[in-house]
């Protein structure tokens, strides 16, 4: 098998789960000669870093990869690594955004090569189904209003909710202090009962200082949070060592983290308990495998971080149905042009629960005349 042609796409799109705010992405298409498809993603957020990764891949990492096959995805791979040590020192940066949409573009046309379900080709499903949640951004002018949301979620059959703090919109969820957001989470669970499962993302909006997080942390513990994530600035580990010390509920992070070297280093300081994440970040589905393997012998939870197109949401339901330490699976409730509009069939929750079938690869069909639509920028480049 031999690359023909890639087709590079830029997507500037509203996202109704971030107060319609533009978000930005990557995608990729590899074409091979004997007319398989693969479908990739780079998460690269801003407007110019997807323009730059996309430049990377155009000019880069497709001229690099163009005499080899498609299928040996570990020489692809490596071979990527190696040449953007310069402008990826330490496997980080923007190079790994387009590394990760080649990869997972790769595993996709490996799949349908051999007939076979990604799942499958990463040693088969070790769980058939997740519970679903509902991973949304407060942005709702008052408490009571975000409740009423959450409560709908819950009825439509999530089984969860995970609540973005200091995001965009009206809301003073994160922007207010402590007192108010700790009020938050005893009214919601006093509004939804013991139930379902809170999850608690402090994330980029909020800065607490260590004596804060340990502090509010404790006192939303009262009211049964499943985990609180990022509530310390990523590189502060000495701050979430000082917290796992002094507190119950799991503690999330890693979703800033960039490879597979990352997450080893994280993994050695026994600060986290929950690991956010991203093919589409880390170096694709090649990376993810090695990162849950290795979270999963350190007796960690793994949670692959969706919230994107669903290139990337199919790309984390495989391997997170393919790991044996995932709690959850992520899906953004609202529905919106790239979770939706650009496949056939959108990956959904039923009754509470997240699969995916049998189709070869990543198992969506894209509709590409939806992607045009969003697309900022489309290159085609032919061998």
């Amino acid at each position: 098998m031999r690359f023909k042609k890639i087709d590079t796409y830029v997507l500037e799109y509203p996202e109704p789960n971030d107060f319609s705010t533009n978000r930005y992405t990557l995608l990729l298409k590899i074409e091979t000669e004997d007319g398989c498809v693969g479908w990739g993603e780079g998460i690269a957020m801003w407007p110019e870093a997807c323009k730059a990764a996309e430049l990377i891949i155009r000019e880069g990492l497709f001229p690099l990869l163009k005499d080899e096959d498609p299928l040996d995805i570990e020489k692809c791979w490596q071979m990527m690594r190696r040449h953007t040590w310069w402008y990826g020192y330490n496997h980080s940066g923007l190079a790994n955004f387009a590394i990760s949409a080649i990869d997972i573009a790769l595993w996709d046309i490996r799949g349908k090569y051999l007939q076979q379900p990604l799942f499958n080709l990463l040693g088969g499903k070790l769980v058939n189904q997740l519970p679903a949640n509902a991973s949304i951004h407060v942005n709702q002018p008052t408490i009571a209003d975000t409740i009423k949301d959450v409560e709908g979620y819950l009825k439509t059959g999530f089984q969860s909710v995970k609540l973005g703090f200091a995001k965009k919109g009206l809301s003073k969820v994160g922007k207010t202090g402590p007192d108010y957001d700790v009020n938050f989470i005893k009214e919601l669970r006093k509004a939804i009962g013991e139930g379902p499962d809170i999850m608690v993302d402090i994330g980029n909006g909020v800065r607490w200082d260590v004596p804060t997080a340990i502090k509010t942390t404790r006192r939303m513990e009262t009211y049964n949070i499943r985990w609180i994530e990022e509530p310390l600035y990523p590189a502060d580990i000495k701050g979430y060592r000082l917290l796992k010390s002094q507190t119950n509920t799991l503690i999330g992070s890693g979703e800033r983290e960039w490879c597979y070297e990352n997450y080893q280093a994280l993994l050695q300081q026994d600060c986290i308990d929950v690991f956010g994440v991203d093919p589409a970040r880390i170096q694709g589905i090649t990376a993810y495998k090695r990162i849950k393997d290795m979270i999963s012998a350190g007796h960690r939870f793994v949670n692959a971080h969706a919230w994107s197109t669903a290139i990337t949401t199919a790309a984390s339901l495989h391997c997170s149905l393919a790991s044996d330490n995932s709690m959850v699976f992520e899906l953004k409730p609202i529905p919106g042009p790239v979770q939706y509009n650009i496949v056939k069939e959108p990956i959904v929750a039923e009754k509470g629960w997240v699969t995916i079938g049998d189709a070869p690869g990543l198992g969506i069909e894209i509709i590409e005349e939806e992607l045009l639509k969003l697309s900022i920028v489309h290159q085609s480049v032919t061998v």
